[in-house]
């Protein structure tokens, strides 16, 4: 083949490349972390930015599973919006409730659409450990 024999992708071929739902999610689990543990450090800047990624990632999950969109549409205007805000307003305690609740009805959602073994929490240690969550 030559450098002139561009050969186009498929649309199954192109759907089949894209991120699964259980990558999207994992992701979204990672960044989801990553704002809590910047948040719990005093960095709202970096944890702000990590909202932003999740729900970023979320709405990319709906290009891949349109199936979800009634739940991701009001997870992130009921839940994912109030974490953004308490962050941009620093405080931590609302942050801290609201995040809570995101985490409470996201385990919902799991179990609502059959994969109640998948359990969200705040995870103990942040998941990228070399990453600077401080000021």
């Amino acid at each position: 083949m030559s450098g002139d024999d561009v050969v186009e992708p498929t649309v199954d071929q192109l759907v089949a490349a894209l991120p699964g739902t259980g990558e999207i999610m994992a992701s979204v689990g990672r960044c989801f972390g990553e704002a809590w543990h910047a948040a719990q450090a005093g960095n709202n800047d970096l944890a702000a930015y990590f909202v932003r990624r999740t729900r970023s990632l979320l709405r990319k999950l709906l290009i891949v599973r349109p199936k979800y969109t009634q739940q991701v549409t009001e997870f992130d205007r009921d839940h994912m919006e109030s974490v953004y805000q308490a962050l941009m307003a620093g405080d931590r305690a609302a942050f801290t409730a609201a995040y809570a609740r995101a985490v409470e009805r996201a385990n919902f959602y799991h179990v609502d659409t059959g994969h109640p073994y998948v359990r969200w929490r705040a995870p103990e240690q942040p998941p990228d450990p070399g990453l600077d969550l401080g000021r």
